[in-house]
C-alpha cells in the first residue's frame, strides 16, 4: 500500500518535476556552462567572462543601479503601502481607495512603461510631471513671454549685461520714447497683445511704446517706426534708472504703450532681464541625472498597491485590544503606530520587502521602455545589460555570466525568506 501511494505521488509530481527541470534546472545549468566559454562557444574561457563583470563599465553601472533599486524601491513601496493600509482603515471609502491604488497591478510592465514615458515627457504640454512642475514654478516665478526678443538694427537700445537692455540716451519728459524689438514670432506673442500704438507726449511724464518692429514680407514696414500689423509687447516691464538706481517702473499695456512719472526725466530706460527669461520647461526627468529615480517612481506606482493589500490583510489580524489598551494608557496615535502596529506587522513587512527585493533584481521592462536611448546607459540594470550583451552585442558568454550573477544575488534573499517561513511554521 505504501509503495502504491508512493507511485501515485510520483506520478502526480512528475509533470511538475518535468516542467521544473525543463524551465528552471536546465536553463540554470546551461547558463552556468555557457558562461565558461568564449563568444563562439567553442573555446573554454574559464573565468574571463566573470572578469568582465568587474571591468566592463556598462556592467558596473548596471550593478550600481541595481543596488540603488534594491535599497530604495522596496523601501519606498513598502512604506507607502503601510501608510495607505493604516489610513484606509479610518475612512469610509477605504475600499474604493484600495481599489484605485491596487489597479496599476492589473497593467503590464510594458503598458506602464509607455504610460510613464509620456508622463515624463519634457514638453509640459504633453508630460504630466513637467506640467505640474511648471505650474508650481510659474505660480511663484512667472516665465517671460518674450524669451527671444532683442534690439534690431539701428536700435536705440543696447545690451546692458545679464540679458537686460538699456537706452543709449537719457529720456526726457514730453518726448515720446520708441523701444523697438525683434525676435518673437507673431504666433508666440501674448494672447492679450494688441496692435502697437504710437505714444502720446505728455508735458510732465515720460511716455513710450515697446513693440515688435517687424512685419512679415520682404520690404514691408519701416525700421524703427510703428507700422500697421505690428504688435505691442503687452506686459513688458520698463525701469527708469539714474546713477545705477531704479527711480520708477512701468508695465506696457496691451498696445505696448507705457507711462513713467516726471522723476524719470533724464534717466536711462532699462528692459530688465526678467522680460527675456527663457520659459521654464520643467525637469529633465529622463536625462542622465534623474532617469533612475524616475523609473523607480513608476515601479513604486505599480507595486505600492501590492504592498498595501498584503499589509492591510496583516493589519486586519492585529488584535485591536492592544491598540485600545495603549490609547487608554495615554499613548497618542503616532506612539500606537510605532510601538504596536509596526512591530505586530513585522512578519508581513518582511514578506513584502523580500518579495519586492527579488522582483527589482530582475527589473527589465520599465527601464527598457522608459529610458530613452541617450540615457539608457545611465539607467542600465543587470537584466537589461544581460539582454544587451546577449542580443545587441552578441556576447552570449558575458550574458550568461550576468545571468549567473543575478542568480547568486537572488539566492541569499530567497534563503532568508525560506528561513523566515520555517520559523513561522514552528510557531
Amino acid at each position: 500500500m505504501t509503495g502504491t501511494r508512493r507511485t501515485v505521488a510520483v506520478l502526480f509530481l512528475l509533470p511538475a518535476l518535468v516542467l521544473l527541470g525543463a524551465l528552471v534546472v536546465y536553463p540554470i545549468g546551461y547558463s552556468l556552462i555557457r558562461s565558461l566559454y568564449d563568444q563562439s562557444g567553442d573555446q573554454f574561457a574559464g573565468v574571463d567572462n566573470y572578469r568582465a563583470l568587474f571591468t566592463d563599465d556598462g556592467i558596473r553601472t548596471a550593478l550600481r543601479n541595481n543596488v540603488i533599486w534594491v535599497v530604495f524601491a522596496p523601501t519606498v513601496a513598502t512604506a507607502l503601502g503601510l501608510v495607505f493600509a493604516v489610513l484606509t482603515e479610518r475612512i469610509r471609502w477605504g475600499t474604493a481607495f484600495k481599489l484605485v491604488v491596487f489597479m496599476p497591478m492589473a497593467i503590464s510592465m510594458l503598458a506602464a512603461g509607455i504610460i510613464f514615458r509620456l508622463v515624463y515627457d519634457q514638453d509640459p504640454d504633453k508630460g504630466v510631471a513637467n506640467a505640474v512642475v511648471v505650474g508650481v514654478h510659474d505660480t511663484f516665478a512667472e516665465s517671460s513671454a518674450f524669451p527671444k526678443a532683442h534690439p534690431g538694427r539701428d536700435s536705440p537700445l543696447k545690451a546692458a549685461g545679464g540679458g537686460a537692455f538699456v537706452t543709449r540716451e537719457p529720456v526726457r519728459v514730453g518726448e515720446p520714447v520708441a523701444l523697438p524689438l525683434v525676435g518673437v514670432a507673431p504666433e508666440r506673442m501674448p494672447d492679450d497683445a494688441r496692435a502697437a500704438a504710437a505714444p502720446r507726449p505728455e508735458p510732465d511724464k515720460v511716455t513710450g511704446t515697446a513693440w515688435q518692429d517687424f512685419t512679415r514680407g520682404k520690404g514691408v514696414g519701416r525700421l524703427g517706426e510703428i507700422d500697421a500689423g505690428e504688435t505691442g509687447y503687452a506686459g513688458m516691464r520698463i525701469e527708469a534708472v539714474k546713477d545705477g538706481r531704479v527711480v520708477a517702473t512701468a508695465k506696457a499695456s496691451a498696445d505696448g504703450t507705457f507711462t513713467l512719472p516726471a522723476v524719470a526725466d533724464g534717466a536711462l530706460l532699462r528692459l530688465p532681464a526678467d522680460n527675456f527669461r527663457e520659459p521654464y520647461n520643467g525637469l529633465d526627468w529622463l536625462g542622465p541625472t534623474l532617469v533612475t529615480p524616475a523609473v523607480i517612481g513608476s515601479y513604486v506606482w505599480m507595486w505600492a498597491g501590492f504592498a498595501m493589500v498584503l499589509i492591510a490583510a496583516g493589519l486586519a489580524a492585529v488584535p485591536r485590544e492592544l491598540m485600545e489598551a495603549a490609547r487608554v494608557d495615554g499613548a497618542n496615535e503616532w506612539q500606537v503606530f510605532r510601538r504596536i502596529t509596526v512591530p505586530m506587522l513585522a512578519p508581513v513587512l518582511a514578506v513584502v520587502v523580500v518579495t519586492l527585493m527579488i522582483n527589482v533584481l530582475k527589473v527589465f521592462d520599465l527601464v527598457f521602455i522608459i529610458a530613452p536611448g541617450s540615457s539608457q546607459d545611465d539607467a542600465n540594470v543587470l537584466a537589461l545589460e544581460l539582454y544587451r550583451k546577449g542580443f545587441a552585442a552578441d556576447q552570449p558568454g558575458v550574458a550568461s555570466a550576468i545571468a549567473v550573477l543575478l542568480l547568486l544575488l537572488v539566492i541569499p534573499v530567497m534563503w532568508f525568506n525560506v528561513r523566515r517561513l520555517r520559523r513561522e511554521v514552528r510557531r
